[in-house]
């Protein structure tokens, strides 16, 4: 039995963005990236329906990537707290 395939974001948009260009064939494409026409035509859909949310202000993904950032700080912070901690700790235990 064979398993699906899994196809990342980046993927997705490369082969949406040349199906838009029309600089090849669907089929073409499909043969390219060993993907079904109908897949190739889903993704290129997809993408001509949510290309304007790149450019709304204060958009879900800008502001995702923001929170990220912001959780991604406060571990790192939290890390250096911790690694203070055990320095301080191992060098009152070794006394």
């Amino acid at each position: 039995m064979k398993s699906r395939r899994k196809f990342s974001p980046k993927f997705k948009a490369k082969v949406a963005l040349e199906a838009i260009k029309e600089q090849q064939s669907t089929a073409e494409l499909c043969q390219k990236y060993e993907i079904s026409p109908a897949q190739i035509g889903q993704w290129k859909q997809l993408f001509l329906e949510n290309a304007s949310s790149v450019f709304e202000k204060g958009s879900k993904a800008i502001k995702q990537e923001s929170d990220h950032e912001g959780a991604l700080n406060k571990l790192y912070s939290k890390i250096g707290q911790l690694q203070v901690e055990n320095d301080f700790l191992k060098k009152a235990s070794s006394k």
